[in-house]
């Protein structure tokens, strides 16, 4: 009798040791997956917020590179934008929207926009542009001429019959400043992810 009840004593004992280290796990595991938790969303926050930027496509102007329904992904407050790198930015026409475009001029070309050898084109610095992107010949109703200043960019949809661009703003040139981001992948729809060109 004395042997059961002193095994039955530690058994009870057994039982709640393991029963306070279990609480105890219990409490530092939770303030860890917290911490981890916190640590991460804050990780996403500054990613989406001050590094990567994310968009949404509303629009035809840059068919068939973008669709409308797309989304990209792109990396902000890169300085070393070459011609045919598609980018984000705030519209310059003072909407509050964010545009889509592809640069076409850069700083210091002469860019006109003219008769060329498939109907009108692009020339830049007097040499024909070979775009391979635009899905039709561009139709226009006047030649434009313009010198892109230090710094800045001229900016033009792929689309450009169904594209509101540099051509009809105002204030023409978009300056690097002013550029949110340069886009490199779409991720939606998964059938079309990729990097855009």
């Amino acid at each position: 009798m004395n042997i059961k009840t002193q095994k039955s004593n530690t058994k009870q004992q057994d039982k709640s040791t393991l029963l306070a280290s279990r609480v105890s796990f219990g409490k530092k595991g939770f303030w860890k997956c917290c911490g981890e938790i916190l640590l991460v969303m804050a990780a996403v926050h500054v990613l989406m917020n001050y590094i990567i930027i994310s968009a949404y496509i509303p629009t035809e102007s840059m068919k068939n590179t973008i669709m409308p329904g797309d989304r990209v992904l792109g990396i902000r407050f890169l300085n070393n934008y070459r011609r045919g790198d598609i980018i984000i930015f705030p519209d310059p026409e003072g909407s509050g929207n964010h545009l889509i475009k592809r640069i076409v001029g850069l700083p210091g070309d002469t860019l006109e926009i003219k008769e060329g050898c498939n109907g009108y084109a692009v020339f830049i610095n007097g040499e024909q542009l070979q775009e391979t992107y635009l899905p039709e010949r561009m139709e226009i109703e006047e030649n434009l001429a313009i010198k892109v200043p230090v710094g800045g960019y001229f900016l033009m949809g792929d689309n450009r019959n169904q594209s509101y661009d540099a051509r009809y703003w105002e204030k023409k040139i978009v300056f690097s400043d002013q550029i949110t981001g340069k886009v490199l992948v779409r991720y939606w729809p998964l059938k079309r992810m990729g990097v855009l060109k």
